[in-house]
């Protein structure tokens, strides 16, 4: 009679499930109440209700079976297409790349299949065949899609601030609820699942004591044994199913979480202004996308942790009660007592992960800014000074990290260690009370505390970029590196000008257009943009090429913050004198190109042998100039490729250098001893329990109760100091390992030449990082083969038959884990690999984020960054899929095991094997399904994160620049000659074998067209770009024969990019501290900038923001220009380093530049030629070759020569109107 409702209902609910046209969400509430109830009673009666007669118990499971399957189909039945019912009221907000509506191998595998984890299986046979890459992973289905989630987090986030008063903001609480109401369904699942397991994984310690005491021969009921095995296996699959749903149910809402987290920091940091930015470095907003949404993750495998906790305490002191009686008082204020302990180590724990999460910010934020100028510090010779930067930043976290692990270390030790005391308690107060200790309710206490711990061609045309796309090796597909690197400046501004143009706008905003190209072009683009394309527009330009200003409807004049004059040209030409300032300086300008041709006579010599020349001296190749893409028989490549990840499995070799980077290995063998002891020690107390007393009150007792405690005591307490030594030997060789590995790493890494840079995005980079729970790890697999071994050898003790059955099931556990991890390896490969993207993007939408904005593209970039968050989940979601998959199966193998072994136990007659070292067997039978699955899990587990020491490995290999300094050779001075250039080894070549002099002393001007090869000659000085034959000698030492910081120390540059670094004026100017103070304030008097910097209240410790964010472009190009006061070198070189500067402060810098470094060589790269012309020689360049080099007059004297024809552009542009 109480079989039929259960079976009607389970053929209801199943009737109900495979319904196809049944499309109601959620079963109605009345229903879902009643069924709760009647799995409580369920559960209420398998547990608590006395079991006299065998058809009640069988009828309590079957019932408890049921109840579970109802409650299954009535919380977690998916309604057959969503809310959609006819699926064309909702589409995704992404075209294939992100969430599909379509189904997934998860949303439509069945009901077996989702109990058994069945649907990973064709993802795991195609990892078995191939490497697997993103293209085989499936789609997330849209409930598992940031495209989904996003929308749904912003509504919760949104009315939990509008209804939670005190004004609008954000604040945690506000957060927490909006995560949780977004999630609340994965939560209740994952905690209802957590309810049942917890419930489950009591009933075998409730039921040992019954088993012992049938195995002594008191049997309640026929058939009893049989009874008793079916409720342990069922308690055991009940028990395995309910734990693998709660972790992947967990996941899930962790990925959830962490996804729409993302979107909506990616959201805000599009949308912060820029005062908003000056509190919050990109760092910082980088490490709370990649760190801190990712600790949401691990977050949600504890959110169930508190109220655990006490249904677990609950549970187990009910069942001591049941066995101990009043004793259990004793285990509840010992379980008190822990949790008093505990509770200041986890607010230190607190404490100082909070600290290790600003430190880590702070280091992060000033990686990323040096990865990101890391050029700069290379041309300076710098890197190693800011290494060391680096190095004291993670020194500081460091400390915070030591305290971290140590103080996780006691935390273990009291996890560990609280099974002993509450056991140690409870038995002293059974003796204290004299309740009498009788085996099977030692047994089942033991089994209770272990449980405890467990336009698309005008604007091309207009734009000048139709030659630039011939040249570019995958025209208009050619990948661009990371800010541009491998296009020129001038490349740079016309894509952004076309960029521009293609939105068809309205209104547009040009910002200094025309700074970065030369006279030619830029003439061609006011032409064919400002007056041609957009000769109907409203243009609103800012510029400090006054020769453009005649053609404009309206000039506004700038100073101080101010409009000072506006009008036409010619009406506020005489109505002021700031306008006049800056045509001033123009006019001298243009009057210093004037003055060459008159000004033959002071000329220096222009070519001689003197000593102290720089030669170039490379054979010119007779190549044809015109040919652009030269086939030099190699295939072409992208700069940026894709992410380097190895395949199949992971070599041993990376096993080893992490297991002996700490001490040379040399703690691992007492790490390994020390835990062995542990389990020795405590299965010796164990067994000393199970064998010492009686099995009832009416059998004497081996030993008297003193000696029993005593050796009890002994015990317990030498295997906490074994916890103790392994947790803190652990954490010693973690923390060692952790901090040789990022030293070598980072070392490499700034060692590597600048091509890596070039090619390596930053993201690529800051995603190399040490997973801190790696130690862990290999700790986790040493304790689960000693824990796994010490239960098969007690087990064995009783049956030696186990083996016979163990066997095979290793065997097929095996055969999973090889057949599984294959698949893992590149799901958690592709992790890795997909997370760089993901970062990497988020940086440079910080960076551009004004551009983006001025645009109108952030819907466009949120799809962007929605797109790379799935790919980043994509694996995440089936990788954890896979681990449950796996742990699923191997769960049931140690469960059919465990039943054998008590099947075997109640099949051989009474008295052939003592009852209590079969309740023992019993006992740590137990756990057999969690360690045999626990092992698997932690080697795949290992496997897997063991793939960032690879990562970081890789990085740790990277081929080095030649060495810093060669003390056999330390030359006195060095410049350098010449070269025939590679980019890369893989890109064309630049410059094509050339020849010429630079004299000592001589000031030598260096032009041509945008692209010709200017700047990458210079970067063969600095050795930036190492020649790939020749040689580059000065003074007659070759460069390319000593060290790079004894060149570039002794050179001197200001770039065409001026950077500053967060920090102070002192720091900026001076970051080798090298020079007193008195020499910093001469070098800032004699850029114009001392009174600037006297003003503020901290004078040379004045603050200096992220990319000298506040300070003017001119002012930072002034602190370059004081660097090279500073330096004093007897060669400097300037790379277009006025181009973003107006006239004046160009005609400034000049002059500063004449009158302090008169006696030096001085060699300059410009667009403008009033910056060049008064050289001393001149060398134009056209597609990688010398075209001229001469003094100006001799080019001028010429009107042929290219120069001359530049000279011309440059005169007839700036004295034209464009009217």
């Amino acid at each position: 009679m109480f079989l039929l409702p259960t079976v009607s209902w389970g053929i209801l609910s199943l009737s109900l499930h495979r319904c196809s046209d049944y499309e109601m969400r959620k079963s109605p509430l009345l229903l879902r109440i009643w069924l709760v109830f009647y799995l409580a009673v369920s559960c209420y009666s398998l547990v608590v209700v006395d079991k006299r007669h065998v058809h009640l118990l069988v009828c309590d499971i079957v019932s408890f079976s049921g109840a579970l399957l109802l409650c299954y189909v009535a919380f977690f039945k998916k309604a057959r297409g969503g809310n959609n019912s006819n699926g064309v009221l909702e589409e995704p907000l992404l075209n294939g790349d992100g969430g599909s509506d379509e189904a997934t191998p998860y949303s439509r595998a069945g009901l077996l299949s989702l109990l058994t984890f069945s649907w990973m299986g064709p993802l795991i046979e195609i990892g078995n065949k191939k490497p697997l890459d993103l293209e085989d992973v499936p789609q997330l289905h849209d409930s598992d899609s940031v495209v989904g989630l996003a929308p749904k987090f912003r509504t919760m986030l949104e009315s939990s601030s509008s209804d939670g008063g005190g004004g609008g903001g954000v604040t945690t609480f506000k957060l927490m609820k909006a995560l949780f109401f977004s999630a609340q369904w994965d939560i209740i699942v994952t905690a209802f699942y957590a309810f049942i397991y917890t419930v489950a994984s009591y009933v075998g310690p409730a039921l040992i004591d019954t088993f012992v005491q049938y195995l002594n021969g008191r049997r309640q009921y026929n058939n009893e044994g049989y009874v008793l095995v079916i409720t342990f296996f069922l308690a055991k699959l009940v028990e395995c199913l309910s734990q693998r749903h709660w972790f992947f149910g967990a996941q899930k809402a962790g990925f959830r979480m962490r996804s729409s987290l993302v979107a909506m920091v990616y959201e805000k940091s599009l949308a912060l202004s820029c005062h908003s930015k000056q509190g919050r470095t990109s760092g910082e907003i980088i490490n709370i996308m990649s760190v801190d949404t990712t600790r949401i993750v691990n977050f949600s495998w504890h959110m169930h942790d508190p109220w655990m906790v006490l249904l677990q305490v609950g549970l187990a002191l009910w069942i001591l009660y049941r066995n101990l009686g009043l004793a259990s008082v004793a285990a509840l204020i010992a379980t008190i007592l822990v949790m008093l302990v505990n509770f200041p180590f986890g607010r230190m724990q607190e404490r100082f992960q909070e600290k290790l999460m600003e430190a880590k910010d702070n280091r992060m934020k000033s990686t990323s800014e040096i990865l990101r100028n890391m050029r700069i510090l290379k041309l300076q010779g710098w890197e190693m000074k800011f290494l060391s930067k680096i190095f004291d930043l993670r020194k500081s976290e460091e400390g915070w990290l030591k305290k971290y692990v140590y103080n996780s270390a006691v935390i273990s030790f009291v996890f560990w260690g609280a099974p002993t005391l509450v056991s140690v308690s409870t038995f002293g107060a059974c003796i204290l009370l004299g309740i009498p200790l009788e085996s099977g309710k030692i047994l089942s206490a033991l089994a209770t505390f272990r449980i405890l711990q467990e336009p698309y061609e005008k604007v091309l045309e207009a734009c000048s970029l139709s030659k630039d796309l011939e040249i570019l090796s995958f025209g208009d597909q050619t990948v661009i590196g990371e800010r541009g690197i491998n296009l020129s400046g001038g490349q740079k501004q016309r894509i952004q000008i076309a960029r521009a143009l293609y939105q068809d706008a309205d209104i547009y905003l040009f910002d200094d257009p025309f700074s970065a190209v030369d006279a030619h072009t830029g003439s061609h683009l006011f032409k064919e943009v400002l007056l041609g394309l957009l000769s109907s527009k409203s243009v609103i330009y800012v510029t400090h090429q006054v020769e453009f200003l005649p053609a404009a409807d309206l000039i506004l004049v700038m100073k101080d913050g101010r409009i000072s004059q506006a009008g036409k040209y010619n009406d506020i030409l005489s109505s002021g004198t700031d306008f006049m300032e800056l045509i001033g300086a123009h006019q001298e300008a243009l009057a210093v190109v004037g003055s060459v041709d008159t000004n033959s006579a002071s000329e220096k010599p222009a070519l001689g042998g003197q000593e102290d020349a720089i030669g170039f001296d490379v054979k010119q190749e007779s190549q044809d100039v015109k040919n652009d893409k030269p086939d030099n028989g190699e295939t072409q490549r992208q700069l940026v490729q894709e992410e380097e990840r190895e395949k199949g499995s992971v070599a041993l070799d990376v096993y080893w250098k992490y297991i002996t980077l700490a001490y040379g290995g040399a703690l691992v063998p007492f790490i390994v001893l020390a835990q062995v002891m542990f389990q020795l020690l405590q299965i010796g107390s164990n067994y000393w329990m199970a064998w010492a007393t009686p099995l009832s009150k009416d059998v004497e007792a081996p030993v008297n109760i003193s000696t029993l405690m005593i050796v009890y005591v002994a015990l317990a307490v030498g295997s906490s100091l074994c916890i103790l030594v392994r947790a803190t030997l652990l954490v010693t060789a973690g923390y060692k390992t952790a901090t040789e590995l990022f030293h070598k790493m980072h070392h490499c890494i700034f060692r590597s030449p600048m091509s890596f840079f070039d090619s390596t995005p930053s993201g690529r980079i800051m995603n190399r990082a040490l997973d801190l729970i790696i130690p862990y790890e290999f700790g986790a697999v040493a304790i689960t083969v000693i824990q796994l071994i010490g239960i098969i050898g007690v087990m064995s003790q009783v049956s030696w038959l186990v083996f016979l059955v163990f066997i095979p099931v290793v065997a097929a556990s095996v055969w999973y884990q090889r057949y599984y991890i294959a698949a893992a390896r590149e799901l958690s490969r592709l992790v890795g690999v997909c997370k760089a993207p993901l970062i990497q993007h988020f940086a440079e939408t910080i960076s551009g984020s004004t551009t983006i904005r001025s645009f109108n593209q952030e819907s466009r970039f949120c799809g962007d960054n929605m797109r790379l968050s799935d790919a980043f989940s994509r694996p995440k979601f089936y990788l954890a899929g896979a681990m449950e998959w796996l742990c699923f199966r191997l769960d049931m193998l140690s469960s059919l095991t465990f039943a054998f072994s008590l099947v075997f136990l109640i099949s051989i007659p009474t008295g052939v094997i003592h009852p209590s070292l079969a309740g023992l067997a019993v006992t740590y039978g137990l756990n057999l399904n969690t360690m045999q699955a626990w092992l698997i899990w932690t080697l795949c587990n290992l496997e897997n994160k063991i793939i960032s020491v690879e990562r970081m490995l890789q990085y740790a290999s990277v081929p080095s620049e030649p060495p810093l300094v060669i003390e056999s050779n330390r030359p006195e001075q060095s410049w350098p000659s010449r070269g025939e250039v590679r980019y890369a080894p893989h890109m064309p070549l630049v410059l094509r074998g050339i020849t010429c002099i630079f004299k000592g002393g001589l000031r030598t001007g260096i032009v041509g067209r945008t692209g010709s090869g200017k700047s990458t000659l210079i970067q063969t000085f600095f050795r930036i770009v190492e020649p790939s034959n020749g040689e580059i000698k000065i003074d007659g030492v070759n460069i390319l024969t000593i060290g790079l910081h004894d060149l570039r120390l002794r050179l001197s540059i200001i770039p065409q990019d001026p950077t500053m670094f967060e920090g102070t004026v002192r720091s900026n100017l001076d970051p080798l501290e090298e020079y007193t103070d008195d020499q910093i304030w001469e070098a800032l008097d004699k850029c114009q900038l001392g009174d600037e910097v006297r003003k503020k209240d901290q004078r040379l410790d004045s603050s200096v923001s992220e990319n000298g964010e506040n300070w003017s472009m001119g002012q930072r190009q002034l602190v370059c220009l004081g660097r090279v006061l500073l330096k004093r070198s007897k060669i400097l070189v300037l790379d277009e380093a006025t181009a973003s500067v107006d006239t004046a402060t160009d005609n400034l810098i000049q002059k500063t530049l004449r009158e302090h470094f008169s006696d030096c060589t001085v060699i300059t790269i410009a667009h403008r030629i009033s910056s060049v012309i008064d050289s001393d020689m001149v060398l134009l360049l056209s597609n990688g070759i010398i075209e001229e080099y001469d003094s100006p007059l001799k080019l001028l004297e010429n009107k042929s020569s290219s120069f001359a024809k530049l000279v011309a552009e440059y005169t007839a542009r700036s004295s034209s109107s464009f009217d």
